[in-house]
């Protein structure tokens, strides 16, 4: 017997079309289709969506929503629908079919792929909350690949401490080896992270030209910066505690989640079963 399914669709995504939905339906055959009407809705919807499984049909931002709402022991199932997917494409290329997997949590909330403090969630900020609230749409990987750039060229002094390791720059912190992708191209930053395991650490203590140039070839090869001098790293952590010098953006999944003066990442061991479409 065929389990029993709701579906939670973003009609606004850039790849959700009435046309694409009409379809994911047939093919699914949910008990009840619920469509997202503001920030934050799918995840009021994910709490009493009925059902073994809930689908997402959607970008990463309401996919980290239905997380955050979803029910123990229902099953996760992805519908890629956004601009770039990235814990879909992470999930695709890692391995396929159903499967456990572990989260993170930033201050109690979840996430799939990644989380961070520095310049990914000053981009995330700027790119994604301000811009896009202007243009009404999302920006190109391109344009936050050059937003990165930019903010990365100007220099970051260190301005946290990491859980008494030392003081850094930038805090990134992920669930598996995929940080995000840029294009086609997936940016690696730990390559021994796995989303069956728990979280891994990759903050630079310093962040100039002369660090870029060295961290540049190492993540050009796919090599990440786990092990590159003049980074704190960890491997499968089940928590990292983050003080900032003030307040600095933090976000998940690339949400952003407002400023924090302080972050403690937590693993979620064996959290749920997941599942991608396609």
């Amino acid at each position: 017997m065929s389990p029993t399914r709701t579906l939670i669709a973003n009609p606004f995504a850039s790849r959700v079309s009435e046309e694409r939905l009409r379809a994911v339906e047939q093919d699914l055959r949910p008990v009840e289709t619920l469509l997202t009407e503001r920030r934050g809705h799918a995840t009021e919807l994910a709490r009493d969506a009925a059902g073994e499984e809930v689908w997402v049909l959607g970008g990463d931002g309401v996919v980290n929503e239905v997380l955050n709402g979803l029910r123990p022991d229902v099953t996760l199932g992805i519908v890629p629908g956004g601009h770039t997917n990235v814990l879909a494409r992470a999930l695709r290329r890692s391995g396929a079919g159903a499967r456990r997997i572990s989260l993170g949590r930033v201050n109690g909330r979840r996430f799939g792929f990644a989380a961070g403090i520095g310049v990914d969630s000053e981009a995330v900020r700027e790119m994604e909350t301000e811009q896009r609230a202007r243009a009404g749409r999302r920006p190109s990987d391109l344009a936050y690949a050059r937003t990165v750039a930019g903010r990365l060229l100007h220099g970051y002094s260190p301005r946290l401490d990491v859980g008494g390791s030392g003081r850094a720059s930038i805090v990134l912190v992920s669930n598996d080896c995929v940080f995000t992708y840029a294009g086609p191209r997936p940016l690696i930053l730990s390559p021994d992270a796995r989303f069956e395991l728990g979280l891994d650490l990759v903050a630079p203590e310093r962040v100039d030209l002369k660090a870029l140039t060295r961290f540049a070839p190492r993540l050009a090869a796919g090599r990440g910066l786990a092990g590159a001098r003049g980074v704190l790293a960890g491997h499968d952590l089940d928590r990292i505690e983050v003080a900032c010098d003030g307040p600095l953006p933090l976000q998940a999944d690339g949400e952003d989640l407002g400023d924090v003066r302080e972050a403690v990442f937590e693993a979620e061991r064996d959290a749920l079963t997941v599942l991608v479409h396609g």
